[in-house]
């Protein structure tokens, strides 16, 4: 929203009520209280839009868990399909919709990802992944329709300013507390969250319509990014790394511990597919046509642990 502040005039912004992040909102933005699994908070929000609205679709529920619930399905799925409704029914000036390069169907070991693909959670692995290829196959459904709209497909985001606590954020807070005693191997592709804002103005403004963009940054390895954190923070020792074989064997157990004790999930069965899946995607399209250049992954780790450290409460 920061960043939406130096190129919108006014902004307005649908948030759920009692979502303890509200009062991480900027001043000056217009906000309205609601819920996108309710159709009539969808219809108020966009009551006022018109063929001079930009519609930027960001929420949606992030989930590494095996069985994250319905919600995560009302959200993403049915909360984006209530969304694009609307903003054909208002004849929108454009909809930038942020997807997930997971919701892109993994090519072969050492092939690079594009986003020229076919969406269908058939093609993808997890409850996550399956919602938002489910989503983003909407979207291309309304822009047949004729609905002006981008669809943004971030890698893994990173960054300082998560006060929504996501699992990068807390793994990397619980090794600050020495509170990580193992680890998993593998890697994936992270992009900082202001290069994702910053990819999804750029794309609002110099965007082809009708187009996809991977906003993609760097392809880091778990024990390189520990060994970055390990490092900057002089830490005594670094994390047990489990091998593939006997984290995928425990994984599930982890998991159901984590859930009952309310704690974040990190290694998962499914987060560890992703880790050992090709987190390899080509950002060259973005690149080219919208003059994308996002940072290297130490400094985002670097401003991250920075912002951790200088609150009192990282937990939110």
């Amino acid at each position: 929203m920061e960043s939406l502040q130096e190129h919108c005039q006014e902004i307005y912004a649908l948030v759920q009520e009692g979502d303890p992040l509200n009062s991480y909102i900027p001043e000056g933005i217009h906000v309205m209280k609601g819920d996108l699994r309710e159709e009539e908070s969808v219809e108020a929000f966009l009551a006022t839009a018109d063929s001079d609205s930009l519609v930027f679709h960001c929420a949606g529920i992030i989930s590494v868990a095996t069985k994250p619930g319905e919600q995560l399905y009302q959200v993403n799925v049915e909360g984006t399909r209530r969304i694009l409704r609307h903003c054909l029914r208002k004849n929108v000036k454009r909809l930038i919709y942020v997807s997930s390069v997971h919701a892109i169907p993994e090519k072969k070991e050492g092939e690079y990802i594009t986003e020229e693909a076919a969406f269908s959670p058939e093609t993808v692995r997890g409850a996550y992944a399956k919602t938002k290829a489910m989503a983003t196959a909407s979207v291309i459904e309304a822009m047949k329709e004729g609905l002006r709209a981008n669809i943004i497909f971030p890698s893994g985001i990173i960054g300082p300013g998560d006060y929504g606590r996501g699992s990068f954020t807390s793994m990397l807070f619980s090794f600050m507390e020495g509170k990580l005693p193992l680890a998993v191997g593998g890697g994936y592709d992270f992009v900082d969250v202001r290069d994702v804002a910053k990819g999804i103005i750029l794309t609002a403004e110099k965007g082809r319509i009708g187009e996809g963009y991977i906003l993609s940054g760097e392809y880091l390895k778990m024990e390189e990014i520990l060994s970055m954190v390990k490092e900057k923070l002089s830490l005594p020792k670094m994390p047990l790394f489990l091998p593939r074989f006997l984290a995928e064997d425990i994984a599930p157990m982890y998991e159901g511990i984590c859930v009952i004790r309310k704690q974040p999930l990190f290694f998962t069965p499914y987060a560890i597919s992703v880790l050992y899946s090709n987190g390899f995607f080509s950002r060259k399209k973005a690149e080219e046509e919208l003059g994308y250049a996002p940072r290297r992954g130490a400094e985002s780790i670097g401003d991250t642990l920075q912002w951790l450290k200088g609150r009192k409460n990282p937990e939110v």
